[in-house]
């Protein structure tokens, strides 16, 4: 037996009544005497009146508590009692008819929506921070040492925010921090909140003569911390860092955490695509012919030797591996490899005028290197041109040799008669 019926026959359901038969009540009632739904005005105030009367229903029985103390005294028992653990009529209805942010149908009766009750305990915002790291500290890793600021509780008023019964809970708002209102828009009532003028949001009222001389009565104070980021060897840009409990402190909520963000800063002489490095290395023709050595300066502060054996011809652009020189694997270090992309550095000139190139020194080039390529065969009865001389090219010349042609063709295009299309 409960001791009052009313509320369960405001939302037309038995003292027995489960969880799912309250949600499907409420949803019912609500579409029936939503305000929005009606014009006339004595019909709009009779159904506002009816949907009050079942949202206040619902808040009180889909909270276990409520409900408990709610079927034993009734509601004068609600007075001292209550709880927080069920679902609000507000954020039932959001989650009905897509409530939030007032893009529902009936948005407005809510102040356009808003968050659903958060769940579990309050936590403090989390702290995130980008630690940008050289591709050297990520190849042997390295211990940094950050410092940043925080909110911590008020030692001296341990977050209370004054002294022992100098805070007030504000009577303006009830506590909440913000005001609800109405307001006319032609034919509807639009229900907003807006931050309480009484106590700015808190919430609180604090006399001025009892507020804590340490935080003014803001209950934290901004405390530097030194944290320890180990940067592991092989970390990839992305990894995230946590140092759970060390962020902001606020009073009554856990503290919130920090979190490192690792972004691997550019280098400029290799690039990283996972555990592998790349490098691009110049080197001179007679070495790329003729053998020889290429000395790398590694990302550990150490020097790798290269050896080009002689005869092995490098050609341009082509790339060689070197196994196990590449980046440590994160948490494994193996290694990957490190890949050379070799750029041949041609000679403009192969004499001068101290030293010409004779056809003696052509004769040896061609007892070394591989036979020419005969050239295409010219027919016997084709005309033939021999007078022929490469030059070097002139960028601006060719440039100022394009624009020429282009104000040509415009011209020639120009001369014509235009049509233009009419847009119907």
């Amino acid at each position: 037996m409960v001791a009052d019926t009313k509320m369960y026959d405001v939302l037309g359901v038995p003292p027995t009544a489960d969880e799912g038969q309250l949600k499907s009540a409420y949803r019912k009632g609500a579409l029936k005497f939503h305000p929005d739904k009606h014009r006339e005005p004595a019909k709009k105030e009779e159904a506002e009146h009816k949907f009050k009367e079942l949202s206040h229903a619902y808040d009180i029985l889909s909270d276990p508590q409520k409900r408990q103390i709610y079927d034993q005294y009734g509601e004068e028992g609600l007075e001292q009692g209550g709880g927080g653990g069920g679902m609000a009529a507000e954020d039932l209805f959001a989650q009905f008819f897509g409530g939030g942010g007032g893009g529902g149908p009936f948005g407005s009766m809510f102040g356009g929506g808003g968050p659903s009750r958060p769940q579990g305990p309050m936590k403090a915002k989390t702290i995130i921070h980008v630690h940008k790291v050289s591709l050297e500290d990520i190849y042997k890793g390295k211990v940094s040492k950050l410092a940043l600021q925080k909110s911590v509780i008020c030692p001296k008023c341990s977050g209370l925010g004054g002294k022992d019964g100098a805070v007030k809970k504000c009577n303006g708002c009830d506590g909440r921090g913000v005001k609800t209102m109405m307001r006319q828009m032609g034919p509807m009532i639009q229900r907003f909140q807006t931050v309480c003028p009484d106590c700015n949001g808190d919430g609180e009222i604090i006399k001025d003569k009892d507020r804590c001389k340490q935080c003014n009565g803001k209950k934290t104070i901004v405390e530097r911390k030194v944290l320890h980021v180990h940067v592991d060897r092989g970390v990839r840009s992305g990894t995230k860092i946590e140092f759970r409990g060390e962020g902001d402190q606020i009073p009554g909520a856990e503290p919130g955490d920090v979190v490192f963000e690792i972004e691997q800063k550019p280098h400029t002489r290799f690039e990283r695509r996972d555990d592998d490095l790349y490098y691009q290395a110049d080197i001179d023709l007679l070495t790329a012919l003729g053998g020889g050595k290429l000395n790398i300066e590694h990302l550990d502060d150490r020097w790798i030797t290269i050896e080009i054996i002689p005869g092995e011809v490098i050609a341009p652009n082509s790339i060689k591996v070197v196994r196990g020189q590449g980046m440590p694997s994160y948490r494994h270090h193996d290694f990957g490899n490190l890949y050379i992309q070799f750029n041949v550095k041609f000679p403009e000139h192969l004499g001068s005028e101290e030293n010409p190139f004779t056809p003696e020194k052509v004769a040896m080039l061609e007892s070394i290197l591989p036979p020419r390529v005969e050239p295409t065969a010219i027919p016997a009865d084709a005309m033939t041109d021999d007078s022929l001389v490469l030059e070097e090219l002139d960028p601006t010349r060719e440039q100022a040799r394009m624009r020429s042609a282009l104000d040509d063709d415009d011209e020639e295009m120009g001369g014509g008669e235009r049509v233009q299309c009419a847009t119907q």
